[in-house]
């Protein structure tokens, strides 16, 4: 394929866009090469500026579970911007949204929408310890929830000690209040709790994490982080930005049967505008202002059209007996022809899923949390990647990125997909 056109574009946009971008992934850093620039987009496909098209395997990164310009959400979006696009007021569709987001997730009382998956976890946070009037948090390695200064935090020397930042920005005062665990490894929390006797506030996790590739969570890793949080009196957030509504209706509190405390959600809940929101029962919600101290606002909170697409989006989801039963089986049979194609070829993988999550890694060991995905090759990832690029496959452009499927998808898309495995694996 040729990219002439989106060359010119990557070139144009360098010279007012830092890197060209405006979310570092997408400048195709960790793979080299130029990013390809999308026109327009349909059901399972990306058409470039070049004329190219692609089945797409990133969808804008989760959202597009029922495909891209769904229509139901397209007609949601055009009806409602007649009507004005912003007001800075209450509107209906905020409570409609908000009833049918209770509905379908468990453990929820009320919720509160922003405008990304960041803020979503900035905020929780900041509940967290409002409610709980203390200041530190553990998080994971390789669970990324956005990019706050209290997230931008590396390992110490070990489990006990505090993080460092790991993005100039972020000061050592705010990472010392952040305590980093593997994933997957309970006994690194319970240290981490034993050290910090009745100072941690929250653990905040990925239930199913996204950003080392797709990682399962291990047989009771969840279960034992909620026990944790019981015995020391903290709470338990879930990071559902990626999982929640794609996993399940009611995202892996439903799938696993563990309750969190807080959960955050994105990307499916927006129907693919900027939507993010942080739900919670009623006792820990009803701290925020202005029925509680803690403070959290947002000019473009709630925005009509972003509510319109939301909610398009989750009643699709909601009337769909059969999606997940859908969605799991074409992941499965992807997952499936993609290992005959590298076997085929002698090349060591491992494949990880959970459900419409799905992540191929270059090496042979399992993948567990992001010391395990690091052991990659990421040099044959990368050649993956351009070759698959070249075969009108779009997969996300980094070795630590999941892949997420939409029932868009047909079997021929998957067949199609999987002959391109097979032609590339011949080269790798």
């Amino acid at each position: 394929m040729l990219y002439q056109r989106s060359s010119q574009l990557f070139a144009e946009a360098e010279q007012v866009i830092p890197g060209g971008v405006n979310s570092p992934v997408r400048a195709f850093k960790s793979v080299g090469g130029t990013p390809i620039f999308i026109a327009k987009a349909k059901g399972a496909y990306l058409y470039d500026e070049d004329g190219n098209r692609y089945i797409d395997y990133i969808n804008s990164w989760g959202p597009m579970i029922l495909g891209h310009a769904y229509p139901a959400v397209v007609e949601a979006v055009t009806s409602r911007a007649a009507l004005g696009t912003s007001f800075g007021t209450p509107t209906a569709l905020e409570t409609e949204i908000a009833k049918l987001a209770v509905a379908m997730v468990p453990n929820i009382d009320k919720i509160r929408f922003v405008n990304s998956g960041t803020e979503a976890c900035m905020s929780a946070i900041r509940l967290a310890r409002g409610f709980t009037s203390r200041h530190k948090i553990i998080k994971f390695a390789g669970c990324y929830h956005g990019h706050s200064d209290s997230f931008l935090i590396q390992a110490g020397s070990g489990a006990v000690t505090f993080g460092s930042p790991n993005s100039p920005g972020v000061t050592p005062g705010t990472a010392q209040d952040t305590l980093l665990a593997q994933y997957n490894n309970l006994e690194q929390v319970a240290q981490l709790f034993a050290a910090n006797p009745n100072e941690i506030a929250a653990i905040i996790v990925e239930p199913v994490a996204g950003n080392m590739g797709c990682v399962p969570p291990a047989p009771d890793f969840l279960e034992g982080l909620r026990s944790i949080c019981d015995q020391h009196q903290a709470l338990l957030i879930f990071d559902e930005v990626m999982t929640g509504f794609r996993l399940a209706k009611g995202g892996v509190q439903e799938l696993f049967g563990v309750p969190a405390d807080i959960v955050t959600f994105g990307k499916v809940i927006g129907g693919g505008l900027p939507v993010g929101a942080f739900a919670a029962r009623a006792e820990i919600m009803n701290y925020l202002a202005p029925l509680g101290p803690v403070y959290q606002a947002g000019t473009l909170s709630g925005n009509p059209l972003a509510m319109a697409a939301g909610l398009a989006m989750l009643q699709a989801i909601h009337a769909d007996a059969d999606l997940f039963v859908r969605l799991d089986q074409k992941t499965d049979y992807l997952a499936q022809g993609i290992a005959k194609a590298l076997e085929a070829n002698q090349i060591e993988f491992t494949i990880n899923r959970v459900g419409s999550m799905i992540s191929v890694h270059f090496d042979a060991a399992p993948v567990v949390d992001f010391a395990s995905a690091a052991k990659g090759d990421n040099p044959r990832f990368k050649q993956f990647f351009h070759g698959l690029l070249q075969q009108g496959i779009y997969i996300a452009p980094s070795a630590y990125e999941t892949w997420f499927i939409t029932d868009a998808l047909t079997y021929d898309d998957l067949d199609q997909t999987i002959k391109a495995v097979q032609f590339v694996a011949a080269t790798l």
